[in-house]
């Protein structure tokens, strides 16, 4: 398992998010820019997002980006199922092959139930808030993510809960790639989650 930093500077924070402006990446009412794979369902309504199994737990699936994106700040809103092990996330530069590895997430489930809101690749990188003492069961949380080049930083509720530096990443992780949602059952539980205000500005020179 890789270490991970913790640096809390503020003027590092400011300097990296320095530039740009945040578009929407999420339409009113439609999926366009956006594809599914795997069997969940997705749907949008009123700009709100919400992946769910249909009721069947089998159905796990992401909803990719069609574009990729390698340096960004990424804000959003979720709300989750409050059961078990469901948990859902948040993928970064999540490659089209699933052969060339994993790519890092931003995880989102129950503390309590070993799911922590943090950030995992092969394994965990940082369990952020591994108590669950910062996110709000069956409420709207804000989601902050900035990666830039191979730091990861993450805000849960305005709270730094991540500031990880990938001291040996393996090639892919550095290249652009697609952000993705999934949502994955657990212990048989078909569930949902639910995201709003998914906002991105993107900080890549090439």
């Amino acid at each position: 398992m890789k270490h991970a930093l913790f640096c809390f500077c503020l003027a590092a924070s400011v300097s990296l998010t320095a530039g740009g402006e945040f578009k929407n990446l999420l339409a009113v009412d439609s999926l366009e820019g956006w594809e599914s794979i795997g069997k969940a369902k997705w749907t949008v309504n009123k700009s709100i997002l919400m992946g769910s199994q249909d009721g069947d737990a089998k159905r796990w699936g992401y909803l990719q980006t069609k574009r990729k994106y390698k340096n960004f700040e990424l804000r959003l809103d979720f709300k989750i199922d409050e059961h078990g092990k469901y948990n859902s996330g948040v993928y970064l530069r999540k490659p089209r092959d699933r052969k060339t590895g994993r790519a890092y997430q931003v995880n989102i489930g129950r503390g309590a139930a070993g799911e922590p809101v943090g950030l995992y690749l092969n394994d965990w990188l940082a369990k952020g808030d591994e108590h669950d003492k910062i996110r709000i069961p069956l409420k709207w949380n804000e989601l902050r993510i900035l990666i830039v080049d191979n730091r990861i930083q993450v805000w849960l509720n305005k709270k730094q809960i991540v500031d990880f530096t990938d001291e040996n990443p393996e090639k892919y992780l550095l290249e652009p790639g697609f952000i993705a949602f999934q949502t994955y059952a657990a212990e048989g539980h078909s569930g949902w989650v639910k995201f709003r205000n998914i906002r991105l500005k993107d900080l890549s020179k090439e």
